[in-house]
């Protein structure tokens, strides 16, 4: 018989927890499953492909390339099973499904809740998952499944991807709107110097191409307050506290309501972000994945279409 015959969902099950937790102690807490009934599957595996799916280090168990092709598989397999569910249900007129996504912190304060909203008042059986995490998290918990679609600003291309859309997004000056400097049309770093800057934490793309380019120009800013919540960064702006760094999408609700000025930066290179919305590669959606995918996407093109509301 074949091995990938023999494969069992059990055993793959398995096998993906202690992928996920790198240890099969760990996975056997969040499966509730005996360590010993993991072990003799993972070795039953193992003896099925004649080959090692992991490498045994003293502070946990990393994937071999043997097993880096199979969690591939078996992810995948895993996605097809839920989608093939989804289908059925839709044959049988079940106005129902669960989409999940995980996002860049800008994403999940107006524009998510906002089209998700409004998505509804077609699609009412339609529920949502959103995770908010760092753009290279988005794109992990995208390839390993986790999430069915990745909302996230990227500044390179990431491995198992495929880019449903993308556009420019690139960062902005933020400014209340009696700062000295929130009458120009552009801004320069050198020009926010003299004032107290709020950033945020350096696994940001924000963060990244500020200090990418502070660098190029010698340019050193000791930053008064720094946080890894967006909506931190935007009411300390609101409340005249200095000026922050950002992208237009996060704050769009308070420009349009003039409670703050967002004006670009020409310093070259803090224009290279883009919004990618990111689905696994080679994978077949869920009929209510496709359709909440492809309504974000005609949102995302009609928004870039409108003048943007900075000075």
């Amino acid at each position: 018989m074949k091995a990938a015959l023999r494969l069992q969902d059990t055993a793959l099950r398995y096998f993906l927890e202690v992928a996920r937790y790198g240890s099969i102690s760990e996975a056997s807490l969040h499966l509730n499953v005996a360590s010993s009934a993991i072990s003799r599957q993972i070795n039953s595996l193992e003896d099925i492909l004649g080959t090692t799916l992991f490498e045994r280090r003293p502070r946990g168990m990393e994937l071999s390339a043997a097993g880096e092709m199979l969690a591939v598989y078996a992810r995948k397999n895993a996605l097809e099973s839920d989608r093939v569910v989804s289908e059925i249900a839709a044959l049988e007129g079940l106005n129902r499904g669960h989409v999940k996504i995980s996002c860049s912190e800008g994403f999940a304060m107006e524009f998510l809740p906002r089209n998700i909203a409004n998505f509804r008042k077609q699609h009412q059986g339609i529920h949502f998952h959103i995770n908010v995490s760092s753009p290279a998290e988005v794109s992990r918990r995208v390839s390993h499944g986790d999430a069915d679609i990745g909302v996230t600003l990227n500044l390179s291309p990431a491995k198992d991807i495929k880019v449903a859309y993308r556009q420019p997004s690139p960062v902005v000056a933020v400014f209340h709107p009696t700062h000295p400097l929130a009458h120009r049309k552009t801004v320069t770093l050198a020009q926010l110097q003299p004032y107290p800057i709020a950033l945020p934490e350096e696994n940001t793309t924000v963060r990244q191409l500020f200090d990418i380019c502070c660098s190029r120009l010698n340019l050193l800013f000791d930053p008064v307050l720094v946080s890894n919540n967006m909506a931190t960064l935007n009411r300390f702006t609101t409340y005249e506290g200095g000026i922050h760094l950002a992208g237009e999408i996060s704050m769009r609700h308070q420009l349009a309501s003039n409670e703050l000025v967002a004006i670009p930066i020409r310093d070259r290179g803090m224009d290279i972000r883009n919004i990618e919305v990111q689905t696994l590669t080679g994978r077949t959606l869920p009929a209510a994945v496709r359709v909440f995918l492809d309504y974000m996407i005609e949102k995302m093109q009609f928004e870039e279409n409108i003048e943007p509301t900075i000075d």
